[in-house]
């Protein structure tokens, strides 16, 4: 059976993290984000220094007021080894988006090949909506799509429960991470 994609704006995909009633999981599979590659903080950060993380703007106040109302972001990082600089990156982000109120685990890349995991981006909100991330060639994000078919919500379950067991922490992946890359 052909199904039509179910593509959102950008506006209205920032209204689901606004909407959602529970829990909100990311799986995330890119090496590089090229939105990161363009702020101050990876400029700083790949400059070697502090990346001067802003707990005060408007995401991270968004994040801790969902977080304060009960609900649960949590993400697992499918990552390299070594990781990608902009993978590092996102390990450094890690602590800013913990400090918010997600709950953030890794994977090394060979082990979810290993488990099946997909290669595709994607957030499940409340077991019931996937929202598939589309990148271009160039690791920009070009659109959403929502996905609502019970088969491939439960598939995403399962992905979500396989990943969130066999992944670590951040903290605890970041003593596996080798300083010197």
């Amino acid at each position: 059976m052909d199904r039509e994609p179910t593509l959102i704006s950008f506006n209205e995909f920032d209204g689901v993290f606004e909407n959602f009633e529970h829990t909100a999981f990311r799986l995330e599979t890119r090496r590089r984000y090229r939105s990161d590659e363009q702020t101050e903080t990876y400029r700083r950060f790949t400059a070697g220094k502090a990346p001067g993380w802003d707990l005060e703007d408007p995401w991270c106040l968004s994040r801790r007021e969902q977080v304060a109302r009960g609900k649960r972001f949590e993400r697992v990082r499918i990552m390299d080894s070594p990781p990608t600089p902009g993978q590092r990156y996102l390990l450094d982000n890690a602590g800013r988006n913990s400090a918010v109120g997600e709950d953030i685990r890794c994977l090394w890349r060979a082990d979810a090949d290993h488990l099946g995991l997909p290669q595709e981006d994607t957030w499940l909100f409340d077991s019931r909506v996937i929202a598939l991330l589309h990148f271009d060639s160039d690791d920009d994000l070009t659109g959403v799509e929502l996905i609502t078919d019970p088969v491939q919500v439960a598939r995403a379950c399962q992905v979500r429960d396989a990943a969130w067991h066999f992944a670590t922490t951040y903290r605890a992946f970041l003593t596996e991470v080798p300083s010197d890359v």
